[in-house]
């Protein structure tokens, strides 16, 4: 399932699998439910109910929770939908590529900033395309994907929008009537657009995506066979030791409202559960298709070093790493750049509404789980 929005909280993602698999019967590991990262996207219920904004008000909050329960019944029903319509089909896949794609983290006199470009950061331009054919020969789908935040518009327009990926979803149906376009978001937490700020821009990369693709699709692509052996875990993932109650409380009075926003929820946990958590349970998800695709899904806001650094290890010829899946809860620094700091290596876990910055055993824990889930389906 993918959707354009900021990503799914763990409790709604659990509260759609625990439905679908009631209602349809479909197992956990058989379900993959990613977000494009849209900032255009509406807001779902969060635990943290501040996290809607600072200046939501509780008629507000209540929409956001009355909503969230209605798109969970719309997403399994949608899962339903799809397993009623079900026929024989023909994969292939191939990869493409664009560049429109910028790392946003800059080594600066003040540490690494976000947000201002770096041209000579690392990116992973791959335009990974699944194609899938009637038996008639007939698109009846195509999946695909890039590792950018859908950020080409930011707040500039205050209506929902899909962004740079909304527009390649739509040009690619449009161009191939009868068939659905599904945008999966890759690796792209410390990747942006750049320049952005504009509808025009937005339209402009989403067509430059969507050229990527029909150029993959126009090509000789290899099949992918069956069958299809799946894996979901959830993984404990070490936090840094976290601020004690004093340090919390010193927070109260900063001067950023974020600061103390999240001394405020850290303060109302440590209340209650007597401690902060010392780790989080990070969902891995692996699809191996006969042995010719290897789909990898991460959650959180995975940088991009986790996907060239997975490609090397198993080889980027079949593989595909996506990110914001099943949970979007932080963002997931590689230890390069939690060692840097700055936004995407620590900052954003006030935000987030996490305890503190990640252990510097985050990607190793990581990797070390992946390659595991990949040699279960590899080996049944």
């Amino acid at each position: 399932v993918t959707t354009a929005l900021l990503g799914f909280p763990a409790t709604v993602a659990r509260n759609i699998a625990n439905r679908v698999e009631k209602q349809h019967g479909l197992s956990r590991d058989r379900l993959l439910l990613n977000s494009s990262h849209t900032h255009g996207g509406p807001a779902l219920t969060h635990p943290h109910k501040r996290f809607y904004g600072l200046r939501a008000t509780p008629e507000q909050c209540r929409d956001i929770e009355d909503y969230t329960r209605e798109l969970e019944g719309q997403v399994v029903a949608v899962v339903g939908a799809a397993l009623k319509d079900l026929r024989q089909a023909r994969l292939s896949f191939g990869q493409g590529e664009t560049e429109f794609a910028l790392n946003r983290r800059r080594k600066t006199d003040q540490g690494y900033v976000s947000f201002i470009g770096n041209p000579e950061g690392v990116v992973d331009h791959a335009v990974p395309v699944l194609r899938v054919d009637s038996e008639e020969k007939q698109l009846r789908a195509v999946v695909f994907g890039y590792a950018c935040h859908p950020t080409a518009l930011l707040a500039n327009i205050q209506q929902f929008h899909g962004d740079y990926a909304g527009f390649a979803q739509a040009r690619l149906e449009a161009q191939h009537p009868g068939a659905v376009a599904l945008f999966v978001q890759g690796c792209g937490g410390d990747v942006g657009t750049s320049p952005r700020g504009t509808i025009d821009l937005a339209q402009k990369y989403g067509e430059m995506l969507a050229g990527a693709v029909n150029a993959t699709l126009a090509g000789s692509l290899p099949s992918v066979r069956g069958p299809l052996k799946s894996a979901f875990q959830v993984c404990p993932v070490a936090f840094a030791p976290p601020p004690n109650r004093e340090t919390l409380q010193a927070q109260l009075q900063h001067k950023d409202i974020s600061t103390r926003w999240h001394a405020q929820e850290m303060l109302k946990v440590l209340d209650r559960d007597g401690r902060l958590p010392a780790e989080y349970p990070y969902p891995l998800q692996v699809w191996q298709f006969g042995q010719d695709l290897t789909l990898i899904a991460m959650a959180g806001e995975v940088v991009v070093d986790y996907s060239l650094r997975l490609k090397k290890e198993f080889g980027a010829e079949k593989l595909w790493v996506a990110g914001y899946c099943n949970d979007v809860f932080a963002y997931i620094p590689s230890l390069r750049v939690l060692q840097e700091g700055g936004y995407e290596g620590g900052d954003a876990m006030i935000v987030y509404v996490q305890p503190g910055p990640f252990a510097p055993s985050v990607e190793e824990t990581i990797i070390r789980k992946i390659h595991e889930l990949v040699g279960q389906v590899r080996n049944k």
